[in-house]
């Protein structure tokens, strides 16, 4: 079938209809101008009208008659007088004029005499950054005029800057990172400490713009979050970071907060994580947050360092393989994730092979949560035994392909004793908790477009997926509903997201091994040369895809 043109209407009569608007538009302001000396006058009659009602209504009924005589007899006088009914109406227009003038404040223009002294300051410290001696009609001068500097300002209720824009001359070196960074370290300590600054340079059009961050908000605590399978929520943050937003109950309101998601699975690109911070930092939070997210469509290993009993809540319930403290446990339970690992490539290169999807417990995700690596490492190394890091190579490797994801937990002191092949896996990075640049740089490998600050909540920190932006994070509340400091909306948070519990506690840690027995066994039973063969051949299209 032939395609139909538009009506002309249609076509080409939008050119028309705007310069319609427009005209009509015009007519509209110009209408309002002539006419405004006509509704200030209604307004004051109105008013004025308004008034005598007011004055009558509160006027005693046994002093009505003498205040109508009264009036009486002035406009009788006044119409007797000459030129008297003239005078009276321009008295009343003036009255009018006058009673229905705009009434509201104006707001005061330009910076007050605080502010203007917080600017000049500003101004006069940027001056050795912003000048040299050769420039003939420097911007940044001495005793200069700050207001051809500071194309904008804004002013928060303490009189501090809140955002402003700076134009700096052409010849700064805003490609240098130190340069940028000594810049950035004046104007945070100038313009206040202790809040967080974010800088954006316009190199093309040598401006840079300094914004002061509202706090993220840390009332947030743990839930459902509205998610694809493979979609982990880390915490939240600005609105500018992202442009999805995700749905929060809080209480009985309901708002839309901008999200920290990290995909995860074949598809993903930064299949496993590594969460840095200090002691307190909220690490062992967000992998308590992650584990309850991990839970609705899969198995969850937990291996802890610290043996202090931060994830006792997870034990023995559903989904739930193993919560192992011990080096012992720990080995035991990464050598059958290792050999579950090579059990689905080989599953999955089979079916792949015969032309057929790939089987269900190949598709069932597996997260291998290890919380401070660094210690059972120590506790191996003393001894004897092998380093518990060196079990996660083959999840690292090849989880991507056969649907494992790693997510490890430690601190600062720590990282020196991460392996090489926990480095280079985990791209998906956080780091929580007060940080220098450095530290931050660190591990993020970029240094982060804010000022860290250094007292900071728990759960606050950075996070970057992959080679993307770095965004400010605020892990949700998700602490351990036993732990006796723990506010009661938190713990029933908590204690609502948990699994059914399906053995007891004492029992929950013989759970993982039986049931790793048979696919241990099965993995050990296939020919050297089939593994090494489908092993192979599933690295090849990890590799292609």
């Amino acid at each position: 079938m032939a395609r139909r043109p538009l009506p002309r209407i249609l076509s080409n009569g939008s050119a028309p209809i705007a310069r319609s608007r427009e005209l009509a538009r015009t007519a509209a302001d110009g209408a309002i101008d002539v006419l405004h000396p006509l509704i200030t006058m209604s307004k004051g009659l109105g008013r004025l009208a308004s008034a005598g009602r007011h004055k009558w209504a509160d006027t005693p009924k046994d002093r009505r008659g003498p205040l109508l005589f009264l009036v009486a007899s002035v406009v009788l006088v006044v119409v007797l007088i000459p030129y008297g009914p003239l005078l009276a109406l321009i008295t009343l227009m003036a009255a009018a004029a006058w009673k229905g003038r705009d009434l509201t404040p104006t707001a005061p223009t330009g910076p007050d005499e605080s502010q203007v002294k917080r600017l000049t300051a500003l101004y006069e410290a940027l001056v050795p950054y912003f000048s040299v001696p050769e420039d003939p009609s420097p911007l940044f001068a001495h005793g200069g005029e700050w207001e051809k500097a500071f194309e904008s300002y804004d002013f928060d209720d303490d009189g501090r800057v809140s955002r402003m824009v700076v134009c700096y001359p052409a010849y700064f070196t805003d490609g240098e990172a130190d340069s940028r960074a000594r810049i950035e370290q004046l104007l945070h300590a100038k313009s206040g400490r202790g809040r967080e600054y974010r800088f954006e340079w316009d190199e093309e059009g040598n401006r840079l713009t300094v914004t002061v961050l509202p706090p993220l908000a840390t009332d947030i605590a743990a839930q459902r979050f509205v998610t694809a399978p493979g979609e982990m929520v880390l915490g939240f943050t600005d609105e500018s970071g992202t442009q999805r937003t995700l749905p929060l109950g809080d209480g009985h309101e309901q708002r839309d907060v901008p999200p920290v998601v990290w995909r995860t699975g074949m598809r993903s690109t930064e299949p496993h994580l590594l969460a840095v911070g200090h002691p307190g930092s909220g690490t062992t939070s967000l992998l308590r947050s992650i584990a309850l997210q991990a839970l609705q469509h899969g198995d969850v290993l937990i291996v802890e360092g610290n043996g202090t009993g931060d994830y006792a809540c997870l034990t023995g319930r559903s989904g739930v393989l193993a919560v192992e403290c011990g080096l012992a446990g720990a080995l035991a339970s990464l050598e059958w994730a290792a050999h579950e690992t090579e059990r689905r490539l080989i599953a999955a290169n089979r079916a792949r092979q015969a032309g057929h999807p790939a089987p269900d417990d190949t598709r069932r995700p597996l997260w291998i949560l290890f919380d401070r690596p660094s210690v059972l490492g120590h506790l191996a190394a003393a001894g004897g035994r092998k380093d518990p890091q060196d079990l996660l190579q083959v999840p690292l490797r090849h989880g991507r392909a056969a649907n494992v994801t790693v997510v490890v937990a430690d601190q600062f002191d720590s990282l020196d004793s991460l392996t090489d092949t926990v480095c280079q896996h985990t791209r998906a990075r956080v780091v929580l908790g007060p940080a220098t640049y450095d530290q931050i740089e660190d591990v993020l490998g970029v240094a982060p477009h804010t000022t860290p600050t250094p007292d900071v909540p728990a759960g606050r920190g950075y996070a970057r997926l992959g080679a993307g932006a770095v965004h400010r994070l605020q892990v949700p509340a998700t602490p351990d509903p036993y732990d006796d400091a723990t506010s009661d909306a938190h713990r029933q948070a908590v204690l609502a997201l948990l699994p059914q519990r399906t053995a007891p506690a004492d029992d929950s840690p013989e759970v993982a091994p039986v049931e790793a027995a048979e696919p241990v066994e099965a993995v050990q039973a296939v020919e050297a040369v089939e593994v090494v063969e489908a092993v192979a051949a599933v690295r090849t299209v990890a590799a292609e895809g």
